[in-house]
């Protein structure tokens, strides 16, 4: 009997794998826009247009006042004392840290350039998944994660010589971009923490209303006062309704659903989102070193995603003799 009913929940789960999965890919092409759409908004260091920091609050803002009239009119809970701490760990990484250390960044460096760097984003949510929700992962998996590091690293310091940056090291956007990952990477996994028992909706919701008496004030505080671009403000209202609030939905429930370790490697199809699209939005092009090691980072996750889990412990032959009808 014991054996007969398992079936259908095995079959079950797969089935919630497998939407996990399909939601994750919605969530990255969503996500993916982000770049270029924050491009637009912040404009370069040559043509600036919103500035990073009013960015940064007013997307946030915008999906905080969007998630209050959501909470209110679903008449959602109060979170429990157990869920606070994720919480406030979600706001830090998704709704502060990540979205200004990546609209400093995009000033300086180019969409498709930054998609390469932010690549590293599956194998930094799954580290911090590997360390925050105690997800085994085998050797393998981290060496895939120091190749991947390692081949940024090497991608950054052509860069860097090929614009003439001193000394041919590192563009320092390029250190706001791997601090931009462990920002989101920490803000991902925390918001699936709770998601199971929060719901992805109001997971989301909670963290941009519980930043919004500070988001609210300082966008207001920091509205432009010079005349901006309307290709600015339609980024700025994709990364405020999109990368901050819809995309969420489906991100954070593919992660619980498929498992925040396996589920956050559908963003290796991030980078080349991010790449074809800032041709069209940006006019930037494609040359061949970007693809080369955007496709070797993603090699590397790929390898990764199949060491990710350690391997189950053989099942014992007699268990199911011992199985009580």
């Amino acid at each position: 009997m014991n054996g007969a009913a398992s079936t259908p929940r095995r079959a079950l789960g797969i089935q919630e794998e497998t939407l996990g999965m399909w939601l994750g890919v919605l969530g990255v092409a969503i996500f993916a826009l982000t770049l270029p759409m924050t491009r637009l908004a912040t404009g370069t260091q040559a043509a600036p247009q919103l500035s990073p920091w009013f960015v940064t609050l007013g997307r946030a803002a915008l999906a905080g006042v969007l998630s209050l009239v959501f909470l209110l009119a679903t008449r959602s809970p109060l979170p429990k004392a157990g869920h606070w701490k994720p919480l406030w760990m979600a706001v830090l990484g998704n709704a502060l840290g990540y979205p200004l250390l990546l609209a400093y960044a995009l000033r300086v460096v180019s969409a498709s350039h930054a998609a390469v760097v932010t690549a590293l984003l599956p194998l930094g949510t799954a580290a911090v998944a590997a360390w925050v929700l105690h997800q085994r992962a085998r050797l393998g998996f981290w060496l895939c994660a120091v190749a991947g590091s390692l081949l940024v690293v090497v991608f950054s310091l052509l860069r860097a010589h090929q614009s003439g940056a001193a000394g041919g090291f590192f563009e320092w956007a390029d250190l706001l971009l791997v601090a931009a990952v462990l920002a989101a990477s920490l803000g991902y996994v925390y918001g699936a923490q709770i998601t199971p028992e929060l719901g992805a909706e109001r997971v989301i919701c909670w963290v941009c209303v519980l930043a919004l008496p500070f988001t609210l004030p300082g966008a207001i505080w920091l509205w432009p006062q010079q005349e901006v671009a309307a290709s600015a403000w339609v980024g700025f209202a994709y990364v405020g309704i999109f990368s901050m609030w819809v995309g969420f939905f489906a991100w954070y429930r593919g992660l619980a659903l498929g498992g925040a370790l396996r589920v956050s490697q559908t963003q290796l199809l991030q980078p080349f989102v991010s790449i074809l699209a800032a041709v069209p939005l940006l006019g930037e092009s494609i040359d061949t070193l970007t693809i080369g090691f955007a496709c070797a980072v993603v090699a590397t996750v790929v390898a990764g995603k199949k060491l990710s889990q350690a391997r189950p412990a053989p099942s014992s032959p007699n268990a199911t003799s011992k199985e009580k009808p």
